[in-house]
């Protein structure tokens, strides 16, 4: 994981512009929209899902009194936290991540590596959110109603060890080249 710089940010952001402009594009940066997007489980798109929510991460701070000082209150970091991964999608026969579950219940953890990866509008990686050592640790099923015609949702809860978060295959911008690293090989379950 690298560290932040103001000046790294804003080349990173110029770079980007440049090579917009390079292809004709304007030097327009729009945000994401959040509805692209694919969960990965040891390199395998795993199906697709209609949320993800849990991306989250927080810098945990422990206040330590300084005598004397009362405007304000020293804080130190204290680790950081990242809560369970929820992944929501549509029922359907392939139940890979129900298997997982059911392995978990009778003791038998593994864990697996994932990524949730974001796509640009046209289906290229944008970001990607990398998890690790994950397991399943809730599956909730659809709500059944006679009287309705929706989608029936399953949800799994992964509990897991941390995030990092890569700029897909612009993560890496020097002298205004970009490498390309698109995942090859993935499958749908």
């Amino acid at each position: 994981m690298g560290s932040f710089s103001l000046g790294g940010a804003m080349a990173v952001a110029g770079t980007a512009m440049s090579i917009a402009s390079s292809l004709g594009l304007g030097a327009r940066l729009d945000p994401e929209l959040a509805h692209s997007f694919t969960v990965e489980i040891d390199g395998l798109i795993v199906g697709g899902f209609a949320e993800v929510s849990g991306l989250n991460a927080k810098v945990e701070t422990v206040k330590i009194p300084n005598g004397g000082q009362n405007s304000y209150e020293e804080q130190r970091i204290n680790g950081a936290k990242y809560p369970n991964l929820i992944l929501k999608r549509g029922l359907t026969t392939a139940d890979m991540l129900w298997l997982w579950y059911g392995d978990v219940v009778t003791g038998k953890i593994e864990r697996h590596n994932g990524s949730i990866v974001l796509m640009t509008k046209d289906l290229l990686e944008l970001w990607r959110w990398d998890f690790r050592d994950a397991y399943p640790v809730s599956w909730t099923g659809p709500s059944l109603k006679a009287d309705q015609s929706v989608v029936a949702f399953e949800s799994i809860e992964l509990v897991h060890r941390g995030l990092s978060k890569d700029l897909g295959p612009f993560g890496s911008f020097s002298a205004g080249s970009v490498s390309a690293g698109l995942t090859a090989g993935a499958s749908f379950l």
